[in-house]
């Protein structure tokens, strides 16, 4: 803020830096996708048009995310912030236009506003981008008009107006350290009167510790951090969004469907894994990044009690979370939409969550010194686990031809699977309960489900507490 780089450079600097090995990556995987359409059957319009859109969508998730980072020091608070902001544009609001078109017109929304939706959201339209060139329907597909490069012109304009946005704010908080001004929007304390009494009377009286000193820090550090109004407003208008939804379904008679449980039981399970890959992966590297780290260790205080003390606050903080995928088949069990088992089955699916997570994240923060770097860590070992792993497996199999289910095993021991088969199975219980239906495990009964389902959490939860402990090994490790 000293020199005379301007907002503009600032923001503009920053991004394209950051930006720069993404790019690389896109341009080493043009020749690849180009030796793909010269053996046949992919267009030379498909791989121009999916570069674009992924192009123009990475500008845009980097942009939200450095507009955010403006407004907090956190790295993870950011990473939060911009998955959320992503699903509400992306999925969220575009439901709840259709829900609110739907009560008012008794339709739903014409093609139009489908054709809207799909060209600005990118990842429905790489989506439809896809199902076109394989189906050989091209930008029609279905008889909707896909014209990409307006998307493209669409992101790049959203893009640019988060720029202008952030050079503004940019150039306020500049401006108001250049004056020393204070940054923050709370009032300074008033400072008391003077008194005749002894100077030793009027010192501030300091908060004893009680129990265990980890755990008491930990449980008196604020969960919405030092912005408590906007924390409670974004709170409160996720929760108004959330209300919106189940009107919406109660007006169609659609609460007792097993899709809609199964939606939100995904998306409820997909919050909570944000907020418990994130956070625990922040609780080793935030200490060391403020210096405290050294000082902590510097107590008499033991290595376990240190690994409790930190697990406690991960529990304080990705609870509440995890509340709302509890709250919603418990009140959907208590008015007979679904069957009470489901409780029972969800509790055990957060149980090894929580434990699985905060276990890796733990050891990825004792490892290394950044938060970011942990945070990346742990979101990449869930996508490898997850995601790539019964991909790889699949491919396998079908390579030497193999009649295992290796890779349908992997797929059901998937998180988002034990939620979505669980809500399957047991909505709309008014209309029997069904088997699950598990990818390798077909047909299976509520008893059977659980014991695979208290099997996957064992191992999961064995595995969890590995990685903590290799954290606790890690902590008096490279402090310097």
């Amino acid at each position: 803020m000293t020199t005379p780089v301007n907002s503009f450079q600032i923001v503009i600097g920053k991004l394209s830096s950051k930006l720069l090995q993404l790019l690389l990556l896109l341009a080493i995987s043009l020749p690849l996708l180009a030796i793909i359409r010269v053996f046949g059957g992919v267009p030379w319009s498909y791989v121009v048009s999916s570069l674009c859109i992924t192009l123009t969508t990475v500008i845009f998730v980097g942009t939200l995310s450095l507009f955010f980072s403006i407004f907090t020091r956190r790295a993870y608070a950011v990473i939060i912030m911009t998955g959320i902001a992503m699903a509400a544009l992306f999925a969220l609001l575009p439901f709840l236009g259709g829900a609110l078109w739907k009560l008012l017109t008794e339709n739903w929304p014409e093609r139009e506003f489908v054709e809207l939706w799909i060209h600005t959201n990118p990842y429905v339209m790489m989506f439809s981008n896809t199902m076109g060139m394989l189906s050989g329907w091209g930008p029609g597909m279905g008889g909707l008009t896909l014209i990409w490069p307006f998307h493209c012109l669409f992101i790049l304009a959203s893009s640019a107006l988060l720029l202008f946005v952030s050079m503004i704010v940019v150039r306020r908080v500049a401006l108001r350290q250049a004056t020393g001004q204070v940054t923050t929007s709370r009032r300074p304390r008033q400072t008391p009167k003077q008194s005749l009494q002894s100077p030793l009377a009027q010192l501030p009286r300091y908060k004893r510790v009680r129990g265990q000193p980890v755990a008491w820090k930990e449980f008196r550090s604020p969960i919405l951090g030092r912005r408590k109004t906007l924390g409670l407003a974004a709170i409160f208008v996720g929760l108004l969004l959330l209300a919106l939804t189940y009107i919406f379904f109660l007006s169609e008679r659609a609460l007792d469907e097993p899709e809609v449980h199964v939606m939100y039981a995904i998306s409820f399970v997909a919050l909570g894994m944000l907020f418990t890959v994130v956070i625990p992966a922040t609780t080793v590297t935030s200490e060391k990044e403020s210096r405290s780290w050294h000082l902590l260790l510097a107590t008499t205080l033991t290595d376990w009690q240190i690994l409790w003390g930190k697990f406690a606050g991960i529990l304080r903080r990705c609870l509440p979370v995890w509340l709302l995928l509890l709250g919603h088949f418990a009140f959907c069990s208590f008015v007979g939409l679904v069957h009470p088992v489901a409780v029972l089955q969800m509790t055990i699916l957060m149980a090894w969550l929580v434990v699985f997570l905060s276990g890796t994240g733990l050891y990825f923060s004792a490892r290394f010194r950044h938060t970011t770097t942990a945070v990346i860590l742990n979101f990449v070992l869930v996508i490898a686990l997850w995601v790539l792993s019964p991909l790889l497996l699949a491919l396998v199999e079908e390579v030497f031809e193999s009649h295992g289910k290796l890779a349908q095993l992997c797929v059901d021991a998937n998180p988002f699977v034990h939620a979505g088969v669980t809500a399957d199975a047991t909505a709309a219980w008014g209309r029997g309960l069904r088997n699950y239906d598990w990818a390798a495990l077909r047909d299976m009964g509520p008893a059977e489900s659980t014991i695979w389902m208290l099997f996957c959490a064992a191992g999961y939860m064995l595995l969890g507490l590995l990685f903590a402990w290799r954290a606790k090994c890690r902590f008096r490790r490279r402090i310097f």
